[in-house]
């Protein structure tokens, strides 16, 4: 059922739970298919001994995609006109995400949102906005 704009207000939210305890293989999966093979997604003596971090991290479009993916749940497939968020904290092996979209604005068919993905620990690992149409 398409989102409907009489039924929005601002300040209504959306959450949903992207992933709970995020394995490593879920991350060189997303190497593979993205065709990023940076060594910090994927190999854990580089990451530690030459570039410093405690272990491998995912990448920030996996979990920009993950949160899209709730937009997608929460608006609907194809209505997203606009996304984008920043990333705030890394994304660990173990790590468990949520997701939450806050009307900002609803006005003219388009809804305007508020996105922010936070970790077990309530860090939010990526913030931004969206747009999408409604009916």
């Amino acid at each position: 059922m398409a989102l409907k704009a009489e039924n929005l207000n601002v300040g209504d939210t959306y959450s949903e739970k992207l992933v709970e305890d995020l394995k490593r293989t879920q991350i060189v999966m997303y190497a593979g298919a993205s065709g990023d093979y940076n060594p910090v997604h994927t190999d854990e003596v580089f990451t530690k001994d030459v570039a410093g971090y405690p272990s491998v991290f995912a990448h920030g479009m996996l979990t920009m995609g993950m949160t899209g993916k709730m937009l997608t749940n929460y608006v609907g497939d194809g209505r997203l006109t606009e996304f984008g968020v920043r990333f705030t904290s890394q994304v660990w092996p173990g790590d468990s995400l949520e997701s939450t979209a806050t009307v900002t604005a609803v006005a003219d068919g388009i809804v305007d949102l508020d996105v922010s993905t936070t970790n077990q620990n309530g860090v939010v690992v990526a913030a931004g906005s969206a747009k999408a149409r409604v009916d």
